[in-house]
Formats: C-alpha cells, sequence, structure tokens
C-alpha cells in the first residue's frame, strides 16, 4: 500500500483509497463565557453528518433583548482537510463574533475525496436551512437577526461563499436575507494557468493545488468544473444583478492572489452591484488561522465588522 497524494503534515492518501488526517491542535467549545464569547456544538444533519460550531458574543444584561447579524463560515483545506475544532479556527471566529457581534455557524462539511465536490457545497448549503429550521428550537438563535444573513470563508471556504450564495438566491427561504459575502483568500482554479502558476518558483505550489483539485473534483471533470472555474457559472444578467455585495479578502504574499483579484474583477464585470477588494500586504495564505490573535488579524476582524455593519 503506497501513498498516491500527500500535503505533509496534514493529509495522506493511500494507493487502496483510505486516507489519513493528521489534526492540529483541537479545542473543545464552552457554553461557559471566553474572552467575550460563548460556544457550542451542533448537529445541522446526523445523517450525512454536518456538524457546526456556534458563537455568541456575551452581552450584559442590558443587551440581553439585542438581535444579531448570523454569520455563517465555511473553513479552507482544500476541501479535504480542516474542521470547526481547530484551534485557529475557534480563537479567529470566537474573537470575530465579539468585534462584529454577530452570532457565527462555523460548518463541518464532509471532506473529499472520500466525498467530493459537489457534496461540500450540498452540505453547507444545508446549514442554511438548518439556520430557518431552527429558529424557534435553537435557543441562541432567538438572538439572532435572519433579514442579515453572511457568508464567509477562508480558501476552499472562501470557494464555498460563492457557491452556497448562488444557490441561496433562488431559495425562497433565504430571499432577501443574504446581505453579503466575505471570501477570504478563495481558492479557484482553471485550466489556463495564471502568469504566477507559470513563473519560476511557482513549481511546488501549483502541483499542491493540482493535487487538492485531484482529489475534490468529480470523477470525469477537471479544472474548469464550475466549482473551480468561477467562469462557468450559469447565471442570467438580472440574476448577476441582484448577487449579494461582496468583499474579498486576499494576502499580499499569498499564491492564490491572483485568483482572488481576478474573482473581484469578474463580479464587477457581471454587473455585481459592490465588489470590494482588500489586500493585507506581506502576508501568507489564510495568515488569521496560523496566527489568530496577531494585530493583521485583528485589523481583518476590524473590517470584517465594519462590512457587516454597512448594512
Amino acid at each position: 500500500m503506497s501513498i498516491v497524494a500527500e500535503a505533509p503534515g496534514y493529509i495522506q492518501v493511500f494507493s487502496n483509497g483510505s486516507v489519513k488526517r493528521f489534526e492540529p491542535e483541537i479545542v473543545t467549545a464552552s457554553v461557559e463565557p471566553c474572552n467575550g464569547y460563548k460556544s457550542k456544538d451542533v448537529v445541522i444533519d446526523p445523517l450525512k453528518p454536518i456538524f457546526g460550531r456556534m458563537y455568541l458574543p456575551d452581552v450584559p444584561e442590558s443587551g440581553v433583548h439585542q438581535q444579531f447579524p448570523v454569520l455563517v463560515y465555511f473553513h479552507g483545506g482544500g476541501f479535504c482537510i480542516g474542521s470547526t475544532t481547530w484551534l485557529g479556527y475557534h480563537i479567529f471566529l470566537g474573537d470575530l463574533s465579539v468585534a462584529s457581534k454577530s452570532i457565527i455557524l462555523s460548518v463541518d462539511y464532509r471532506l473529499a475525496p472520500e466525498n467530493k465536490l459537489p457534496i461540500a457545497y450540498e452540505d453547507c448549503y444545508s446549514a442554511l436551512g438548518w439556520l430557518i429550521k431552527n429558529l424557534e428550537n435553537e435557543p441562541w438563535l432567538k438572538r439572532a437577526d435572519l433579514s442579515r444573513v453572511f457568508l464567509s470563508g477562508d480558501s476552499a471556504g472562501g470557494n464555498i461563499v460563492h457557491q452556497v450564495a448562488i444557490s441561496a438566491m433562488t431559495s425562497e427561504g433565504f430571499r432577501g436575507r443574504l446581505k453579503g459575502l466575505l471570501p477570504i483568500h478563495p481558492y479557484f482554479g482553471s485550466e489556463k494557468r495564471t502568469e504566477l502558476e507559470m513563473a519560476n518558483g511557482s513549481a511546488g505550489d501549483v502541483e499542491m493545488n493540482d493535487m487538492f483539485w485531484r482529489l475534490s473534483l468529480p470523477q470525469g471533470t477537471n479544472r474548469d468544473y464550475f466549482g473551480c472555474n468561477f467562469e462557468n457559472a450559469e447565471l442570467s444578467v438580472d440574476e448577476w444583478s441582484q448577487f449579494p455585495a461582496v468583499i474579498v479578502f486576499v494576502a499580499g504574499l499569498n499564491f492564490l492572489k491572483e485568483r482572488g483579484v481576478t474573482y473581484a474583477e469578474f463580479l464587477k464585470e457581471r454587473g455585481v452591484k459592490r465588489v470590494e477588494l482588500v489586500e493585507a500586504e506581506g502576508e501568507v495564505h489564510v495568515y488569521h488561522v496560523f496566527h489568530p490573535e496577531s494585530e493583521t488579524t485583528c485589523l481583518l476582524q476590524k473590517q470584517m465588522s465594519d462590512f457587516i455593519h454597512s448594512f
């Protein structure tokens, strides 16, 4: 039995189809206030299964009737790794719930290669249905203002944001509720290489990206699959005009920066009414997960909060 695909320290895929994942430090949720927020794990779908972790800002008695916007977050990891339980995500999202005064639902969708696309899209879209269905049953959602829902995620999660938004636009239950998208260092691709992908010294990054796409794309497809190449989304001019507002975050030293910039330009060309692009100069891919308490991460949380509260 040999290794056929590997991201050292994160995942190994073997010739017999088995998969071994190496988890970084994880943290359990706690309904006791910690650093200004509470957290707890929820079951979105027990059969598939799909799980989530919720974050609620801890507010003084005077603010118990305050309604919070809701941010649904999708973790990154090339569709193959990642979890709501990872320490970096837990700290970042807990602090973001405080900074943005938002209820956050972080989604644990099923991973490739065992569950290839579009399963991650379907799982994450189902999380929106869970919000509507449990509005009366889930105590923390009694504090939620579901007329102000936002989607965010990093890397592959930023890709998922785009796909879930397209599905939500045509949903009766979510029409008018989805206000904005906040993809962070979104992970897109295409058969055509970008300038950076063809540059000297990029071979290692290209090889790793291609490996994750091979593991996650449906059998018989390539990197022009609609989930990889955003230019292949089938939306009408009228639908693009109704697309939610978007703020795209890119990192200056990120190999995927070109893809994020091109995504923002694409949305503008399609007539999306509000598109912003924010660059963290001198930062690497998903720095906010590796350094969730850094000064640059705090700035990112403020920028996200400002966008959310502009509605």
